[in-house]
């Protein structure tokens, strides 16, 4: 097909704005799916996203589309709503020349509607705004538009209306896609270049590798090479996604979105962002700007239940870091739970996510740990370091400064709880920017806020705060000073290194005697006592106890000289003492997940 008679397009929207339904009548209306073939979310192939309704994984679907007698081929790349895919969503808009900006005509604007579409404008992307929903007895268009026009400057008149779920107005979004977003601007007689934007591992036919031509045309047998990586490889086949399958094709030419196959055994030969071209002529071929790596901002220790199932909770991680390459991990060893994995995500439904995965496509009994943010260190040498783990933390007198991750975040709320949210902004250390009203019933306030205070309950606590009404985007945009400490608990007269945090000094005693109480409900009484501390450096701030299991020894005395009683008291005593200084305590994974419910 011609490069002018190509469309790229993805669609963007906050979490649950019905985008998966879209896409749905999108494939029927261009009859690329028949009704028989048809299920809902039929581009969300995972359980998990079908059961949660939420895109997770992005998704590539080629469209042939007729349009006043003229064929049109539409790539449309389906992407997440949430703001811990924003990495995903990054990737897609790179392969696209224009986007869909979803908007629900009953919730209005939300915080990562508003974070999508900056993100577009940088990518210099066409953008069709779209209202959905309108068929909602709530429905509110026409205020939903004014708070378009106001936050976004997009013009009403632009705006199409729709219903994705009774399939009105899918129409005028074809022909809008057809006659606003722009043709591919590549070259099909140029040197090839293709951008590759994501990669999936097959067992059976080795890596798949997503890619946008963008000049020239690629074939099976060609010889290719990855231009950053300075790898080559012959080419097995080419093709189109359709909605339920690959499509081989001929070739791909300037313009198209497709899938590569060259025998790729293992994706740490793939580098999302590089640069295909032909392996002949590929040293005067410039590359492509590509994308940046990936930064996991929330760790969190994984641990096999049992030992001797480290290699198998090992091999479940490969697989899950085969298809998803904002996932890291690397092995690590705590003295309380044995051999792990400390892991790396873009955020906390991230983790909840992979662990979700990790528990159903391994039978592997999975412990995990608390999880904590990225800190940086300033040295007294002048050295600058990043630790992702407590157990990282070097002696403080070695330490000139301490810094902590801050997110500037936007909350989009009713102006009604404009007091109670500024409250709980501030009781998390927030530093106002400033506040924009959208209408006179919702505002977006602004705040810059430390990310370890974030990603524990603050979207609990902001959502109860707006009776559900309230949205949050955040963005991480450095790191500053803080007066930080770390926190260890200690079981029993042993720290145990998986229960260790760091934190601001004004909020270690009050959460270190949180953090004690709830450890004395999780943790089962043994036959000896348990201390429970928590501790600052040398100082301990908070202690509880938990009393032993006691039989009562003397209840076959029936009288006699108290002499006996006391004798088996003292051997009683003897006994526990004994199993103390040789007992190890079981604590059960609710402990390790105590630290986040410390505040409740």
């Amino acid at each position: 097909m011609k490069v002018e008679q190509i469309r790229n397009f993805s669609i963007i929207a906050h979490i649950d704005h019905g985008k998966s339904t879209l896409a749905d009548r999108l494939l029927l209306r261009a009859e690329a799916i028949s009704l028989r073939e048809f299920r809902d979310q039929i581009l969300d192939d995972m359980d998990l996203e079908r059961e949660r309704g939420i895109t997770i994984k992005a998704r590539a679907v080629a469209l042939d589309y007729t349009l006043d007698g003229q064929p049109y081929g539409l790539n449309l790349i389906d992407t997440p709503g949430h703001v811990d895919f924003h990495y995903e969503v990054s990737r897609s808009l790179a392969a696209c020349e224009g986007a869909l900006l979803l908007v629900d005509a009953a919730q209005g604007i939300q915080a990562q509607t508003v974070a999508n579409f900056f993100k577009a404008l940088e990518g210099d992307l066409v953008i069709l705004p779209v209202l959905n929903k309108i068929d909602l007895s709530q429905a509110r268009p026409d205020e939903v538009i004014s708070e378009m026009e106001t936050t976004l400057d997009i013009d009403p008149s632009e705006v199409l209306r729709v219903s994705a779920k009774e399939g009105a107005g899918v129409d005028d979004v074809l022909r809008a896609i057809v006659t606003r977003i722009p043709p591919p601007t590549g070259d099909p007689e140029k040197p090839a270049r293709a951008l590759i934007f994501d990669s999936v591992f097959n067992d059976f036919r080795g890596v798949v590798i997503y890619l946008r031509m963008i000049d020239g045309q690629i074939e099976p047998g060609d010889e290719i090479r990855m231009i950053k990586l300075g790898r080559s490889y012959d080419v097995a086949e080419v093709g189109v996604f359709t909605p339920t399958a690959m499509k081989p094709t001929a070739r791909l030419s300037a313009g198209e979105v497709g899938y590569l196959i060259a025998n790729i055994r293992t994706l740490d030969d793939v580098r999302i962002g590089d640069t295909i071209t032909h392996r002949r002529g590929a040293d005067g071929v410039e590359a492509l700007p590509g994308y940046a790596d990936p930064q996991p901002m929330v760790f969190c220790g994984l641990y096999p239940g049992n030992n001797s199932d480290f290699q198998p909770l090992r091999e479940a991680l490969e697989r899950l870091s085969l298809n998803d390459s904002s996932f890291q991990f690397e092995p690590e060893s705590s003295k309380a739970l044995g051999l792990g994995f400390r892991c790396g995500f873009l955020g906390l439904l991230h983790m909840e996510i992979v662990q979700e995965r990790l528990e159903r496509e391994s039978d592997t009994e999975v412990v995990q740990t608390a999880p904590n943010v990225t800190y940086e260190l300033l040295r007294h040498d002048g050295a600058v370091v990043r630790i992702h783990s407590p157990e990282d933390l070097p002696p403080l007198n070695e330490i000139a400064e301490f810094r902590e991750p801050i997110a500037r975040a936007n909350l989009i709320i009713p102006a009604s709880c404009i007091g109670a949210i500024m409250k709980l902004a501030e009781s998390r250390r927030g530093r106002y920017i400033g506040t924009e009203y959208l209408s006179e019933k919702r505002v977006i306030i602004t705040y810059d806020l430390p990310l370890a205070e974030i990603i524990y309950d603050f979207y609990d606590k902001l959502k109860s705060g707006t009776k559900g009404y309230g949205t949050m985007d955040y963005e991480v945009t450095g790191f500053q000073a803080a007066d930080l400490v770390k926190l260890d608990i200690l079981v029993a007269g042993d720290r145990v290194d998986a229960l260790s945090t760091i934190m601001h000094r004004t909020e270690a005693d009050r959460r270190g005697r949180g953090l004690v109480k709830k450890l004395k409900e999780e943790i089962d009484r043994h036959l000896f006592e348990i201390a429970i501390q928590a501790a600052v450096g040398a100082r301990i701030i908070a202690r509880e106890s938990i009393p032993p299991l006691s039989k009562h020894v003397t209840g076959k005395c029936y009288g006699g000289d108290i002499t006996r009683k006391r004798k088996l008291w003292a051997k009683q005593k003897e006994g526990k003492k004994r199993m103390k200084s040789i007992g190890q305590v079981d604590i059960p994974q609710e402990a390790f997940m105590a630290v986040l419910a410390a505040d409740k």
